[in-house]
């Protein structure tokens, strides 16, 4: 396994890194030799060689989202930065826009190079006041050196970048619902086909790509692919940012190798639980399907995790640990879900509100057959939605309960609590 200290975009510094301070570990290079003499279909023979995936949790292969953008038709085209980070325990996108705005800034800049894109934007939530200003003055500060804007170093490219402040909603962070958003409405998303590559922003293809993502691009950019892929696994390549809980010790953002475990993690990264109580269950992210205490030795890869019916999401940790009681932190994820789904397709509506209903009923000690009403709920909504809510809102749900049938069967019977 690589080593654990591998760090491709943080520092160990606590400081924004303006300009200067980039420029001077080498960036903003990748951008100019591929400028002033670079090939896009090259570089993007480049980015399937890293085999880089998407990190906002979709885990969308990045070379193939960028080569529809490049190979659709029409002259007018858009880039996108989202980072609109809504989802509860996940904080590297704010993380990112607020210490290490030139990353994202390349990788934008240099996927807009290589889809031939004019028009690029940075999408961020409307009340993260720190990280669009960061952004803004980054901005400015490539403007000024003729990173952005028209002329590109001397050169007869040109690429205006925009920020864009998204609703404060959880579907607004959805790569379709950002166009919406972008367009003037009100960020929900849109069903696919179409897909942005093809007909995104007025009609026009448009690449979208979680911040995380664009900076690794960079990073691709400027030390190659085989250098990223040498770091990580076979299918899982490079370093992901993780969102480590506040209930352990060494809480925050860090950024790993694929290829730790998640044992390595919580103990050697995160410094164990505070309380030291004893993990048992861990939650990749929101949206995923938990990995019991006895699979914590997994290796984090999407092909390892794949195997126990999950994934790495968006790196933003939950654990439930000895003593809290899994019904009612299931049950919270529910509402979560429930709350933020945006209304417009029936059966997500549906689904959401009936996992509440069926939990809270379980939680005041009703009995019936809820795994069966769970499961055929989410079987019925499975893939009718315009976005992936209703899977992401099922992953958490019936893996808790098959996870913890003990504690859920004993709050059935009788209402008392079921403690992990």
């Amino acid at each position: 396994m690589t080593e654990r200290t591998t760090r491709l975009l943080t520092n160990a510094g606590a400081e924004r890194q303006d300009l200067r301070a980039y420029q001077a570990e080498g960036g903003w290079s990748g951008f100019r030799e591929l400028v002033q003499s670079g090939d896009p279909e090259a570089f993007l023979a480049e980015v399937e060689a890293s085999r880089l995936r998407g990190r906002g949790g979709a885990r969308f292969p990045t070379a193939t989202k960028l080569r529809m953008a490049r190979e659709a038709d029409g002259t007018t085209k858009h880039v996108v930065a989202n980072g609109g980070e809504h989802e509860p325990g996940s904080h590297k996108d704010k993380f990112l826009a607020a210490r290490y705005p030139h990353e994202i800034l390349e990788g934008l800049l240099i996927a807009a190079w290589t889809t031939g894109a004019e028009h690029a934007w940075v999408y961020l939530i409307e009340d993260m006041d720190e990280q669009i200003a960061s952004i803004e003055s980054a901005i400015d500060e490539a403007r000024s050196a003729n990173l952005v804007g028209e002329g590109i170093l001397g050169t007869d490219l040109s690429i205006d970048v925009r920020v864009h402040r998204a609703p404060t909603t959880y579907v607004a962070g959805e790569e379709t619902a950002a166009i919406d958003s972008i367009e003037g409405g009100p960020g929900r998303p849109r069903k696919k086909p179409p897909y942005p590559g093809q007909e995104g922003i007025g009609g026009h293809p448009t690449t979208v790509q979680n911040v995380e993502t664009l900076a690794h691009l960079a990073w691709i950019a400027r030390e190659g692919a085989e250098a990223f892929a040498s770091i990580g696994t076979t299918e899982s390549t490079g370093t992901m940012l993780f969102t480590l809980p506040d209930s352990l010790r060494n809480a925050g953002v860090h950024e790993l190798p694929f290829g730790i475990t998640y044992r390595q993690i919580l103990d050697e990264v995160g410094g164990g639980t505070r309380d030291g109580r004893r993990v048992v269950a861990l939650l990749p992210a929101l949206s995923c399907s938990f990995v019991a205490a006895d699979d914590l030795d997994v290796v984090v890869s999407h092909e390892a995790l794949a195997e126990l019916g999950t994934s790495p999401g968006c790196g933003g940790i939950h654990l439930i640990l000895e003593g809290e009681d899994p019904v009612e932190r299931i049950r919270d994820i529910a509402r979560f879900f429930m709350a933020e789904q945006c209304g417009q397709c029936p059966p997500c509506r549906m689904e959401t509100n009936q996992f509440v209903h069926i939990l809270e009923a379980v939680l005041a000690g009703k009995k019936g057959d809820y795994m069966g009403q769970l499961t055929k709920i989410a079987t019925f909504a499975h893939r009718k939605g315009n976005c992936s809510l209703i899977e992401m809102a099922a992953a958490p749900v019936l893996s808790g309960a098959r996870l913890f049938a003990s504690a859920f069967d004993a709050k059935a019977e009788s209402g008392n609590p079921g403690e992990a």
